[in-house]
């Protein structure tokens, strides 16, 4: 297992050790160990099916582990129902009450605990605030959007206060434009409220948008967890090196090693130094172009230049063209294969 950065905080809101979950055969969650500190924003990244998701079901009460603990401020939670855990969830579609007002849904976990009326219209309304939406507490949820009924979503989430907000996929049902801008929103919100959220995604730039720190998930287990600049710049596997982003992964005397696509200069001309290659692909994507290089003495390499004076028209003549691409040493990462 890959050494774990430490959390943001001393002491850990959510604990997980040796979480496991099996369906038949098949291993969903294998052995996972987490600390998660107060007020951190945590992301759970990972493909389709490398137990990311039946973790935070765990966490939620969801799902009974097999084995392990969960705890939430050093109290084990592991055998209690989601009603009796300090969480709550904000899951991709939204699951609101279409007969209630915007008002009357984020009040409703309020009204379940017997909060006074008064006390739950103050704290609905300064919750729809928070989400940038005032004076929305009369519509109904069909005359909203999607972005605006995420953020509804969130209101009745966070009303309560809970020690952790658990989000899973919260966004994935929304346009990229969207996204981009709900991404911005959640963390500042989540630096407002100082509350520890736990976020669940497969995009690797939401990932890196947001998070404090980011794990890593496949086939059940954790391969790294670190900050976002550690898992981009200084991933411990050729699985992180080649899911966080674009990664070139090399082998060179005996070393394993990777290279960002904008870590490498792609030289024209006379260039003398550097591995000598052509270029195969060149995609011009606006404010980059993005070069596929195949090298001659092997293998190929992504290479991404900014566009910083050059044309869509002058992109396409480079291709099949020979080049030398160059990098320093020190934007090489040796991996270490993880062993299973």
């Amino acid at each position: 297992m890959t050494q774990l950065s430490e959390p943001a905080a001393a002491v850990a809101d959510v604990r997980v050790t040796g979480l496991r979950k099996h369906y038949g055969e098949v291993r969903a969650v294998d052995g996972v160990d987490l600390d998660i500190g107060q007020g951190e924003f945590f992301t759970m990244l990972g493909p389709s099916g490398s137990g990311k998701t039946t973790t935070l079901r765990m966490i939620a009460g969801f799902e009974r582990p097999d084995a392990g603990t969960i705890e939430l401020d050093g109290k084990d939670v592991s055998s209690l129902p989601p009603f009796d855990r300090d969480v709550n969830t904000v899951f991709q579609d939204y699951a609101l009450f279409p007969h209630m007002t915007v008002q009357e849904n984020v009040e409703y976990g309020l009204r379940v605990k017997k909060v006074p009326k008064e006390e739950r219209r103050v704290k609905a309304k300064d919750a729809l605030a928070m989400v940038r939406l005032e004076g929305y507490g009369d519509r109904k949820p069909g005359q909203l959007s999607g972005g605006q009924r995420q953020r509804v979503a969130l209101a009745r989430a966070i009303v309560n206060r809970p020690r952790a907000l658990l989000l899973d996929e919260p966004l994935g049902a929304l346009d990229l434009k969207l996204r981009q801008e709900l991404q911005i929103e959640l963390k500042q919100i989540q630096q407002e409220l100082g509350m520890t959220f736990i976020y669940v995604t497969h995009d690797q730039e939401e990932a890196l948008t947001m998070s404090d720190r980011i794990a890593v998930f496949n086939q059940g287990k954790i391969e790294q967890v670190g900050t976002p600049a550690e898992m981009y710049e200084h991933p411990a596997t050729q699985f992180v090196a080649g899911f966080i982003g674009t990664s070139n992964i090399l082998e060179r005397n005996g070393r394993t090693f990777t290279v960002r696509p904008e870590k490498i200069r792609l030289l024209t001309g006379d260039a003398a130094e550097g591995e000598s290659g052509t270029i195969t692909a060149a995609v011009y994507l606006g404010p980059v172009t993005k070069f596929i290089v195949a090298l001659d003495g092997g293998g190929e390499l992504t290479v991404v230049q900014q566009n910083l004076e050059t044309s869509s028209e002058d992109v396409h003549e480079m291709e099949r063209k020979s080049v030398r691409l160059r990098w320093s040493a020190d934007v090489e990462f040796v991996i270490e294969e993880e062993k299973r």
